[in-house]
């Protein structure tokens, strides 16, 4: 059961919906899903992402890795290590509650391999000073080397850019599969009520699924619903202009091509976040809660080799952090009750029914000989 609105988010969420039931009329009477996603989440000063709210966390809507525990950060760290010994910075991509980057920056100073600077872009006003207040508490040799980008730097960097549950929240479209080909989903107006309705497919959406549907192998059936984003190549393009030398690192939840579109998948893999409540309509809450959608892990994997991005290492959440050493940062604790905190932590980030597997790390490289320890003890690529 969804939790209810308190009154200011009752408001908050009809202003939102407001807003987009004008853009709506403005378009002709309909949007494409993408664009009510985008307006949802980013519309300035209103959206979920733009507008202030407690979102990550135990008290939010939803909790990250970081968030979980400060084993993942470590072990990210130590994946950043192997490719920060001669030098480099670190850019963080949508840094949530600074949590990740205060961790990850004590571990890499535990190790002596700090970076020359740890960028963080960040498109939330209320995440950024959240953020702010996480690191500030950061020795100082620490927290100077923290610096906020209003957008992505125009010099490339050496180094490693970190991008944790990013690609889930880009704007994605909706199709459905009918006896003519696809059309996509939508939202219309209906006295006051936003509602989902089909329209025609333009030629991008349609070629982007006959593309997609192309490798898989058997044929959907009519009246299957999923979400293809058109959106992450040109996401990636941007980044990977940023990355002259070094390493990123893609985690999020998402599946290969063949398995995100299977028949049994038949109503997509659009999820909201609510007060830690997961359920699948976008429609309610609007502009309070999260939208998100699975990702197609194909599609980045395309999207990097057009971009001249190797893709070096394709991985479980488990794996890669088996790979940089969790099981040994967890048994440096004497202290029993430490021990069997961290026990516990290290089991919801690999269990395959908590983080373990639903969650894929990616590693995309450009003019880099180092071996990575994340992706030692799997590789996934041959499913892409």
């Amino acid at each position: 059961m969804i939790p209810e609105l308190s009154p200011e988010e009752a408001e908050h969420s009809r202003n939102v919906a407001e807003l987009i039931r004008e853009r709506i009329r403005a378009a002709g009477g309909w949007l494409s899903f993408e664009e009510f996603m985008a307006l949802a989440l980013y519309a300035p000063g209103l959206g979920y992402y733009s507008a202030g709210s407690l979102k990550i966390g135990r008290g939010g809507d939803f909790v990250t890795a970081p968030e979980v525990s400060d084993l993942f950060s470590r072990c990210v760290a130590r994946q950043c290590a192997q490719v920060l010994t001669g030098g480099g910075e670190i850019l963080e991509l949508g840094a949530g509650t600074g949590r990740m980057a205060a961790d990850v920056l004590t571990a890499l100073s535990a190790q002596g391999v700090l970076p020359e600077r740890y960028a963080i872009l960040e498109v939330s006003a209320d995440l950024r000073d959240r953020q702010r207040a996480a690191l500030s508490r950061l020795p100082a040799e620490l927290c100077d080397r923290v610096q906020w980008l209003d957008r992505l730097p125009a010099r490339p960097l050496s180094g490693v850019i970190l991008a944790n549950e990013v690609l889930d929240a880009l704007p994605c479209r909706r199709f459905v599969v009918a006896e003519e080909g696809v059309r996509e989903m939508g939202v219309a107006v209906e006295g006051e009520t936003i509602v989902e309705r089909e329209g025609a497919a333009d030629a991008a959406l349609a070629g982007a699924c006959a593309t997609a549907m192309s490798g898989l192998p058997s044929a959907l059936p009519a009246g299957y619903v999923s979400e293809i984003c058109l959106r992450a190549g040109t996401w990636l393009a941007g980044v990977a202009d940023c990355l002259e030398r070094g390493l990123m690192l893609l985690f999020d939840y998402g599946l290969p091509r063949s398995h995100y579109y299977h028949p049994q998948r038949a109503t997509g893999t659009l999820r909201c976040h609510f007060k830690q409540r997961v359920h699948d309509d976008p429609y309610v809450n609007i502009g309070v809660q999260d939208i998100t959608a699975w990702v197609d892990f194909t599609r980045v994997a395309e999207a990097a080799t057009e971009c001249g991005l190797d893709v070096s290492g394709f991985v479980t959440q488990a794996a890669f952090l088996l790979g940089t050493g969790i099981e040994r940062l967890v048994g440096e604790n004497v202290d029993p009750i430490r021990h069997a905190r961290l026990a516990g932590e290290a089991r919801r980030l690999l269990l395959p029914g908590e983080m373990g597997e639903a969650f894929k790390v990616m590693a995309l490289t450009r003019d880099l000989d180092e071996s990575l320890s994340g992706f030692a003890l799997q590789d996934l690529r041959g499913s892409l």
